[in-house]
């Protein structure tokens, strides 16, 4: 990864944070994109291989100042891991709130179309990119009483497999993976129940580990990716069932 300069959406804490100490420690230069306030704090102990940029992965015109604040400090972005997202509130289709739905929507799967949207052009420039876009085992299952949730990462997918025949002609390769939970602060916004029925549907009997899920995203956007584009890798330990 010694060339390679990656964003990571939401890299100031979870998975994301997880991917930025994995690239950094495998040579790359990262810019973690977040809203987040802990994102300069995250970032500090990594010199000058890591720079935390505001970013709202729901405005274009905040995406489109962090890829030049971005461009920069390092150089055009070669990697791109979208890890920005919400989980939402439980609650059944016809008791979830209208406004709630919006803004699952608005970042998980908006927020993913935005920022590829704004990392894409450059890549394109140098037939050179590797991209990574987060979805869930949700996306694939779907689980009850977290319908918005589930079907943003559906689109989520949806997204990656035809950004992946568009760009098939470059060297860039576009995949997502499908985790089960993992232990961070979206747990925070979903009920026990919901945590303990996610739990008794994983064979494996235990949440991901973010450096797990870390570990196989790396490959994903290193340049031994070569050939594999608008797949979708399974990280859910056993959970999927396609």
């Amino acid at each position: 990864m010694k060339d390679q300069i990656a964003v990571v959406t939401g890299g100031a804490q979870g998975i994301g944070f997880a991917v930025v100490k994995k690239l950094i420690g495998l040579g790359a230069r990262v810019a973690s994109w977040d809203v987040d306030l802990l994102n300069d704090s995250s970032m500090k102990d990594f010199g000058d291989q890591a720079i935390a940029v505001k970013a709202d992965v729901t405005d274009l015109k905040s995406l489109q100042a962090a890829h030049v604040a971005t461009s920069n400090a390092f150089g055009a972005p070669t990697i791109l891991v979208n890890s920005a997202g919400i989980a939402g509130p439980n609650a059944t289709v016809e008791d979830y709130d209208v406004e709630e739905w919006r803004k699952v929507i608005e970042i998980n799967l908006t927020g993913t179309f935005l920022v590829n949207k704004v990392c894409v052009p450059a890549m394109k420039k140098n037939n050179y990119g590797r991209i990574l876009n987060i979805a869930s085992v949700a996306g694939k299952e779907g689980n009850p009483n977290a319908s918005a949730y589930s079907a943003s990462k559906a689109a989520v997918i949806g997204l990656t497999k035809s950004l992946g025949k568009e760009l098939a002609d470059f060297n860039i390769a576009v995949n997502c993976v499908t985790p089960a939970a993992a232990k961070t602060r979206i747990f925070d916004q979903m009920s026990q129940e919901h945590i303990d029925y996610m739990l008794s549907k994983i064979p494996r009997g235990r949440f991901i580990e973010v450096q797990e899920a870390a570990d196989m995203i790396a490959w994903a956007v290193s340049p031994e990716n070569s050939f594999t584009t608008g797949a979708v890798f399974d990280l859910s330990g056993g959970r999927a069932t396609y």
